[in-house]
């Protein structure tokens, strides 16, 4: 329950930065293939930050680390204000990179998750976990309406706001109670060296897990970050793009509180699959027209597929480690994740920008952008089948 709370209350800064993030780059970066340059930087922040933060929480415990998350998420908010405030397009993205810190401890609350679950109850703690950000849906654009015009300054509010969010919700981790490993014989887990890093790049389970997770949020980052660029570009205004951002987050949540029944019922691999055909379908819609129901449209199947293709990755993912290779996998994956959605987000303000004449020509090269990357998901899980399929004929 604290960590779905946490979900809630503190992942809202996300929606609201990720709407404004496009915005406030623009207008700081001067030129416009920068735009999005602010949310790479969050990105690129959570992939540099996973591979010590993993290990961090293994070592001194997931509350730690979530506390670090937090102090940096207000530590980034307030960088970003003062970038604002000065008119410093380097301290928007410096604040940015900070921000990122925060989004990467987040990242690991669907981990945290399992951490104590049974085989069985591990896909559905996932589920419940990624739940919390339904209210954070709801909650973030919506704040984010109220405070991102509120001061002379645009978009200061926003980032001011999330500082006190920061602030106060770094508190629900006091009640976070997450027992210790235990080994077979009850007692403390003692700490192997486990398998390198590329000796688990080489495990099918784990380098399909890792890719599947990669594409699903990469295509979600580069899509979602560029529409806010384009609902204006197209005529609409900042109401509307906060409206189609808070439905998208909420596409991204509610199927939670029931994929990992799905995931139970049909296998994660077909939920996976099923994720990846939606992602497929978002991109169709897209790029059948730039009318407010298109956009609104494509960003509710954006974010159903994130969720089937990342809660399945992530569930996949679990099941191929031992309890101390937690910390080494897990770093391992959400570094490369965000590390390809880093190139995703810096890849949507170039593509949005830079590729054509109009923001709609932009638009349609972002959306064209995705068939590559489903292609090489599609296959990787083909692949995993076959691996399986000759391995018990081998047994």
């Amino acid at each position: 329950m604290v960590l779905v709370a946490a979900q809630a209350i503190l992942g809202a800064q996300m929606p609201m930065i990720f709407v404004v993030g496009g915005l406030a780059g623009g207008m700081l970066a001067g030129n416009p293939c920068f735009a999005t340059l602010p949310i790479s930087m969050i990105v690129f922040g959570s992939m540099t930050t996973a591979p010590w933060l993993s290990p961090l929480m293994q070592r001194r415990g997931r509350k730690f680390g979530f506390f670090v998350g937090a102090l940096c998420g207000a530590l980034g908010a307030a960088v970003a204000a003062y970038g604002l405030q000065l008119g410093s397009f380097t301290l928007l993205l410096l604040g940015s990179y900070l921000t990122g810190i925060y989004m990467s401890a987040q990242g690991f609350y669907r981990f945290a998750a399992t951490d104590s679950a049974s085989d069985a109850f591990r896909p559905k703690a996932i589920s419940y976990v990624m739940a919390g950000g339904l209210l954070s849906a709801i909650f973030g654009p919506q704040l984010n309406k109220l405070v991102y015009d509120a001061t002379v300054i645009p978009f200061f509010g926003t980032y001011a706001t999330v500082v006190v969010i920061n602030l106060v919700g770094m508190f629900l981790f006091l009640l976070l109670d997450l027992p210790k490993e235990k080994d077979v014989e009850g007692k403390e887990e003692v700490v192997r060296e486990g398998r390198s890093r590329w000796e688990l790049l080489r495990d099918p389970t784990i380098l399909v897990a890792i890719i599947c997770a990669m594409v699903s949020y990469a295509l979600m980052n580069l899509v979602m970050t560029s529409t806010p660029l384009a609902v204006l570009g197209c005529g609409f205004s900042t109401d509307d793009a906060n409206d189609i951002v808070s439905v998208h987050v909420l596409a991204m949540y509610i199927p939670s509180f029931f994929t990992g029944y799905l995931i139970v019922r049909f296998g994660v691999l077909k939920i996976m699959t099923l994720g990846l055909l939606i992602l497929g379908l978002a991109g169709v819609v897209a790029l059948a027209g730039v009318e407010l129901a298109n956009f609104y449209v494509a960003l509710i199947l954006l974010g159903i597929g994130w969720n089937f293709g990342f809660i399945g990755a992530t569930s996949l993912l679990t099941t191929a480690h031992a309890p101390n290779e937690r910390g080494r996998v897990q770093g391992m994956n959400d570094m490369m994740v965000f590390g390809c959605v880093t190139l995703a987000s810096l890849a949507s303000g170039g593509l949005m920008n830079c590729s054509g004449g109009t923001q709609v020509d932009g638009w349609y090269a972002v959306n064209y952008a995705m068939l590559p990357f489903l292609l090489l998901a599609g296959g990787a899980l083909v692949w995993l089948v076959n691996q399986r399929r000759v391995a018990r004929i081998g047994a």
